[in-house]
C-alpha cells in the first residue's frame, strides 16, 4: 500500500466523501479503474453535484415569477403536490439513515418549491390562503420527523405514496403546457436542470441504496421530467397564447 502523496487539505474531504478504503485505492494507489470503488466516488460525486445543483436549481424560476410579476403557465397544483413530495422524501430518507448525498437535494429544492407556492398564491391575491397553506405546510414537516407522531410503518406507506404523486405534481404542468402550447414562465434551466438532476440520482440509487421504493420513485421522476423537458424542446420559440391569437387574426385578413 502506498504512503498518502496527496496534502491532506486535499485528501481528507475525498475520504469523508468517499471513505478511506477508496481513497486508498484510488488516489493513494492510484487504482482509478478498480470497478466497485470507481462506481462508488461516481456515485457520490454525481450525488454531491446534484444537491449542489438543488441548492440554486429553482431560484431561477423564483428570479423570473419575481421580474415578469406574472406566474402565467405555472401550475399551483404542481408546485403543491412537489412541495408535499420533497417533505415526504426528506423525512423517510433521514429517518433510513441514508446517505444525504442520495437525497440532499430534495431538502434545499423542497424550500424553494415552498416558496415559489407561496408566492404563486400571493400573486393570485390569495394572501391568507398562502398563511394557512405554509402553516399547514411546516406542521406536515414537523409530524413526519417526530417518529412518535408518525411511525415506520406509515411513513413508509407515505413515501410509497409519493411515487404516484411525482407524477400527479407534473400532469398540471405537463398539460398546462400542452393546452396553451406554451411555456409561460417557467423556467428552462430548472426544467432541464431537474432531467439531468433525477437521470444521475437514477445511476445513484441503483449504486447506493438498497430500497425498491426509492428506486421505482427514481425511475418514475426520471419519466416525467422527461416528459416537461420535451415540451420545453418542442415549444420553445411558441409566441404566448395571446400573441399566437393575434397572429391567426391577420392570417384570417
Amino acid at each position: 500500500m502506498s504512503s498518502p502523496w496527496l496534502p491532506a487539505i486535499l485528501r481528507s474531504p475525498i475520504a469523508m466523501l468517499i471513505g478511506e478504503n477508496c481513497t486508498e485505492t484510488l488516489i493513494d494507489n492510484l487504482n482509478l479503474f478498480e470497478p466497485m470503488c470507481l462506481r462508488h466516488a461516481l456515485s457520490k460525486g454525481l450525488g454531491l453535484g446534484i444537491v449542489l445543483g438543488g441548492c440554486i436549481v429553482k431560484l431561477p424560476q423564483l428570479f423570473k415569477i419575481i421580474n415578469s410579476g406574472s406566474v402565467v403557465g405555472i401550475s399551483l397544483a404542481s408546485y403543491f403536490l412537489e412541495v408535499l413530495a420533497n417533505i415526504i422524501t426528506i423525512a423517510y430518507n433521514y429517518r433510513k439513515g441514508y446517505a444525504f448525498t442520495t437525497y440532499g437535494e430534495a431538502f434545499f429544492i423542497g424550500v424553494q418549491n415552498f416558496v415559489i407556492t407561496l408566492l404563486i398564491l400571493l400573486m393570485a391575491g390569495r394572501a391568507s390562503l398562502s398563511v394557512v397553506t405554509g402553516a399547514l405546510l411546516l406542521a406536515l414537516s414537523y409530524s413526519l420527523f417526530n417518529a412518535s407522531l408518525v411511525g415506520g410503518a406509515m411513513m413508509s406507506t407515505l413515501y410509497g405514496l409519493t411515487i404516484p404523486l411525482v407524477i400527479f405534481s407534473r400532469i398540471p404542468q405537463i398539460y398546462a403546457i400542452h393546452k396553451n402550447k406554451y411555456t409561460g414562465q417557467l423556467s428552462a434551466f430548472a426544467v432541464f436542470n431537474y432531467f439531468f438532476g433525477t437521470a444521475a440520482r437514477l445511476f445513484t440509487t441503483l449504486v447506493e441504496v438498497d430500497d425498491s421504493l426509492v428506486l421505482l420513485g427514481a425511475v418514475l421522476a426520471l419519466a416525467a421530467n422527461g416528459v416537461l423537458a420535451a415540451q420545453m424542446l418542442y415549444y420553445w420559440n411558441a409566441p404566448a397564447p395571446k400573441d399566437k391569437h393575434r397572429l391567426d387574426s391577420k392570417k384570417k385578413d
